[in-house]
């Protein structure tokens, strides 16, 4: 009998080595990559489209350098005709406030002596030269630069034959604050322009207070005609002292 042997099994086994295979990259089919641009219409592309103005940035803020055109923050909407706009708005916002000291240094006269008036006026200074440093520091984080002007010397006395002094006081202080509201408005118009949204919506938010500050001068006006120059105007004064003389202004919607 024939018998058939089988060829020996090998027991020994090799050992087994581990095959890294390198993860192929995500490939986006272009058809599909097309219908995310049809549909979204905006190809952001951050290294290509910030080459120009990291160049420009390399080329200029040279340190202390006055000029315009070596500043870090500016943008190309930030024009030289808006900030010399923005300064001589600087300028307009530092004479109210010099025109406003000078009344509160008058009332405060001691053969004067209209304290609640003069506190107002004192306030209303101090506001003025707050609104001045507001557009300073804009001027600064737009990358402008602030120049100050020359302020026109006011007038000391406030007392006049026929309206007395305080009527005479709250009209002019009156017209300055219609004459403010002129020159923002001119200053917001500026703003469109150049197409600046940010500047557009700061000086919009300085004209909703400017007109509240417009119509208290008004009510302050009226109440006073109606006093005349007598022994009212003393009584008026000491509610004003006591924040009893009432205003009504609607400012921001």
């Amino acid at each position: 009998m024939q018998m058939k042997l089988s060829a020996p099994t090998l027991c020994a086994t090799r050992p087994s080595l581990a095959v890294v295979r390198p993860v192929a990259a995500r490939v986006v089919p272009r058809a599909h990559k097309e219908k995310a641009e049809a549909i979204t219409g905006v190809v952001f592309q951050p290294f290509q489209e910030v080459a120009p103005v990291l160049k420009s940035t390399s080329q200029t803020g040279a340190l202390n350098d006055p000029r315009p055109e070596h500043s870090f923050a500016r943008y190309s909407t930030w024009t030289e005709a808006i900030e010399a706009a923005v300064n001589e708005q600087i300028n307009v916002e530092y004479n109210i406030s010099y025109v406003y000291h000078a009344m509160s240094i008058y009332f405060d006269r001691d053969n004067v002596s209209l304290h609640g008036i003069a506190d107002h006026f004192r306030s209303e200074s101090e506001g003025e030269r707050g609104h001045a440093q507001l557009l300073i520091d804009l001027q600064n984080t737009r990358g402008g630069r602030v120049k100050l002007n020359a302020l026109v010397p006011p007038e000391m006395n406030y007392d006049h034959p026929e309206k007395g002094d305080a009527l005479y006081a709250f009209e002019l202080a009156l017209a300055l604050e219609k004459l403010n509201y002129s020159k923002l408005l001119a200053l917001r118009d500026a703003a469109e322009k150049f197409s600046d949204a940010q500047f557009t919506q700061f000086v919009e938010d300085m004209l909703h207070q400017q007109a509240v500050d417009v119509k208290e001068n008004s009510d302050y006006v009226a109440q006073l005609r109606r006093l005349g120059k007598g022994h009212g105007v003393w009584h008026w004064d000491r509610a004003l002292a006591e924040s009893k003389v009432a205003t009504r202004a609607v400012g921001t919607p």
